[in-house]
């Protein structure tokens, strides 16, 4: 079974689902609610472990009852907390999240400043073998040591590059793959043209890159050139959570061994799914799910 750890944020997502996104100052009644974990590494995290993955994650909490319930919502998902730390007089994340009748989102997230951001304890961690390492731009001292890690161990470190992304640059540097959402590739490079971006990030990182661009799939480079991969046609009812559930499985998909194309297929399947279904991280599909998808996908084309 291949390992993957994780680093970066978890939180808690109070989501609720409205007709339209809101845009006026007044109130606005919700047609359903849930209470779901979240952030980016967690959510990786959680979508390795379903996906037939072993699923380690570090990450910064609070000593609260937030903090309580989002390491409960990952050991009950079979992730490997041993890596979390939890500061005392700190808050832990949370997020109030909208969904709208096209399954587009709005965010709102609390992080607290007062948490530690020094990742001494992840530099020096003891690790058991990994096969592939995975950290969000949201912690990048944090996502700083596991790429060194990854490096060090000889395999592949993925940053999932979210804006902003420069804070992180040193982490970038370091990885193997970095994987830009459309408005991180932005951020980073100052191109407006995700061709023209990906090309600059490939000269800035020395990493192979990728950005992924919601329904209109994934560019990425290779021998100079870039390439495209479209995303799965369906019928979006919650994007919530995608993005993460995407870059769980292609680290898990480099972990076992697959290629990048092979890695952007299968995270192409896992994200697709999951925005077939509502509660954000709660959708995240199985294996069995994915390669079923895949099978039919390939049988239909």
């Amino acid at each position: 079974m291949a390992s993957v750890i994780a680093a970066g944020a978890a939180a808690v997502d109070f989501v609720m689902t409205v007709d339209a996104l809101p845009t006026r100052a007044e109130k606005y009644r919700a047609r359903d609610a849930a209470v779901v974990g979240g952030g980016c590494a967690a959510t990786a995290a959680v979508a390795v472990a379903r996906l037939g993955g072993t699923a380690r994650l570090a990450t910064r909490l609070g000593e609260d009852e937030v903090g309580a319930m989002i390491v409960a919502g990952l050991l009950a998902e079979g992730v490997d907390c041993t890596l979390v730390r939890r500061f005392g007089g700190c808050r832990s994340s949370f997020s109030t999240v909208l969904v709208d009748a096209a399954g587009d989102r709005q965010i709102v997230n609390f992080r607290d400043p007062a948490l530690p951001a020094g990742a001494a304890w992840l530099e020096t961690a003891p690790l058991a073998r990994f096969g592939a390492a995975l950290a969000d731009t949201r912690w990048p001292e944090g996502a700083l040591a596991l790429m060194a890690r990854a490096r060090a161990a000889g395999v592949p470190g993925v940053i999932d590059a979210e804006a902003p992304v420069v804070p992180a640059a040193d982490a970038l540097r370091l990885a193997s793959h970095v994987v830009f959402s459309a408005q991180g590739l932005r951020d980073f490079t100052g191109r407006e043209d995700l061709a023209d971006g990906l090309a600059s990030a490939e000269e800035a990182t020395g990493a192979w890159v990728a950005v992924t661009d919601g329904a209109a799939g994934a560019l990425w480079r290779a021998g100079g050139t870039v390439r495209r991969a479209p995303a799965f046609g369906i019928r979006a009812v919650d994007t919530l959570g995608a993005g993460d559930v995407w870059h769980g499985a292609f680290a898990l998909g480099l972990a076992e061994g697959q290629d990048e194309t092979g890695a952007i297929r299968f995270a192409h399947a896992a994200a697709a799914l999951k925005c077939t279904r509502p509660g954000g991280r709660a959708g995240t599909p199985n294996r069995a799910e994915v390669e079923a998808f895949l099978k039919e996908t390939t049988e239909c084309s």
